[in-house]
C-alpha cells in the first residue's frame, strides 16, 4: 500500500514538472525564442520543478524522523 502512494506521488510530481516545462517552452516561443532555446528553458524548468520537490520532500521527512 505504501509503495503504492508513493508511486502515485512521483508519478504526479513528473506529470507536474512536465508540465511546468511544456508551460515554459510554450511562453519562450510565444516571446520569439527558438526552438533550441524554448527547449533549453523547458528542460532548465523542468529540473526545477524536481529539485524543488526533492528539496521539499528531504525537508518533510526531517520533520517526521
Amino acid at each position: 500500500m505504501f509503495a503504492a502512494i508513493v508511486a502515485l506521488t512521483i508519478a504526479v510530481i513528473v506529470v507536474i514538472a512536465l508540465l511546468a516545462g511544456a508551460a515554459a517552452a510554450q511562453l519562450a516561443r510565444l516571446d520569439g525564442a527558438s526552438y533550441p532555446t524554448a527547449l533549453t528553458r523547458a528542460a532548465t524548468t523542468f529540473v526545477a520543478v524536481l529539485t524543488l520537490a526533492a528539496a521539499v520532500t528531504a525537508a518533510a521527512s526531517a520533520l517526521y524522523v
